[in-house]
């Protein structure tokens, strides 16, 4: 059993620790959805730009707890201009919001989550088609 004690020293898990939660869960998805993903870069930051908030047309910032930036593969040509990589953000403090107000799921779940739901959206996958693909990588 906790005491309160064992939270003294406590503090939230940085961007380095959401970035290994994140690498992890990457590893963990099915190899097929890795492969339709390509080369997709995983960020993390504090909070989300002004600028992605309002592509999103979202006001609160801890409202947003990941977004997946890019042109899909079925929207990509080999005759297209070089450009930055995909990428997919996860963001640390509304994640970390999520968290404390969840109360009963381990943060690398959420995680994993946040992370399938922002490739699975993008690529237009259905909601049983991540449930699937975040059941198989939290198993």
């Amino acid at each position: 059993m906790q005491t309160v004690n064992d939270w003294d020293g406590a503090v939230a898990p940085s961007l380095e620790i959401l970035e290994r939660l994140a690498a992890e869960a990457w590893e963990r998805l099915p190899r097929e959805f890795r492969q339709v993903c390509g080369d997709v870069v995983i960020r993390i930051e504090d909070f989300a730009t002004d600028e992605a908030l309002d592509s999103v047309e979202v006001e609160d910032p801890f409202e947003l707890m990941g977004l997946y930036q890019g042109v899909s593969l079925d929207r990509k040509s080999t005759g297209d201009m070089p450009r930055e990589p995909d990428m997919v953000f996860l963001y640390r403090r509304a994640i970390l919001d999520y968290w404390a107000e969840a109360g009963d799921e381990a943060l690398g779940d959420i995680v994993t989550h946040v992370l399938v739901h922002e490739i699975g959206h993008h690529f237009g996958l259905s909601d049983e088609d991540m449930e699937r693909i975040e059941a198989e990588a939290n198993s």
